[in-house]
């Protein structure tokens, strides 16, 4: 592996500390994005039933946002319990939004080294055409270095698409993944407003 760095030249240094940032920022989001974690079954339910026997209290209140991302979306309407449902579903959607980006936190720097990835490489692939120019000479080339400039240029190019192709993948995943979670918590927390109003049961 250290033969093929040094085979690549400098430039596949910058790409390196891409791959780094890339797999660092996809081990969080897999473990941050977790649905039993986000949106943990049965939660709805359970704030339902509580409310019904002992209330809306601060204690319970406090617990909740501390439960998950849907807790803190559930507990925003309950804050709001005794107010109109305007005011609820008003409360809700600003916690929504800020939970919403939360979710999508590191997500835009993923999408940006998916991005920036072939680039980085073409730049390695035209630093490499430079040494392989750079070699003729009125005697002739030096094979050596035209060799060198063979290598930047593959290497290059070939490592930035090796970190563009699954960081794109990644990227693409969890940003379904995190509309989904927003769509799902609307939609609970749009039922959790209906039942408390008496529109519909729980």
């Amino acid at each position: 592996m250290f033969s093929i760095i040094l085979a690549a030249g400098w430039p596949i240094w910058p790409l390196l500390f891409a791959s780094i940032v890339a797999v660092a920022l996809i081990i969080e989001r897999l473990v941050a994005l977790r649905r039993a974690k986000v949106l943990p079954p049965g939660l709805l339910q359970h704030v339902i039933t509580d409310y019904r026997q002992t209330g809306a209290n601060k204690s319970g209140l406090a617990a909740l946002e501390a439960h998950s991302p849907l807790g803190r979306v559930l507990a925003a309407g309950l804050r709001n319990v005794g107010s109109s449902r305007e005011v609820m579903r008003e409360a809700i959607e600003e916690t929504g939004g800020v939970i919403a980006h939360e979710l999508g936190q590191y997500l835009t720097t993923l999408g940006t080294i998916a991005s920036i990835s072939p680039l980085l490489g073409l730049f390695g692939t035209v630093v490499g055409m430079i040494e392989i120019f750079g070699s003729q000479s009125p005697t002739g080339s030096n094979p050596a270095q035209v060799a060198h400039g063979i290598s930047v240029a593959l290497y290059n190019t070939g490592f930035g698409l090796l970190i563009a192709i699954p960081s794109m993948i990644f990227w693409r995943h969890f940003r379904a993944l995190v509309d989904t979670f927003v769509i799902d918590m609307q939609q609970q927390a749009v039922r959790l407003v209906e039942v408390l109003h008496g529109e519909r049961k729980a």
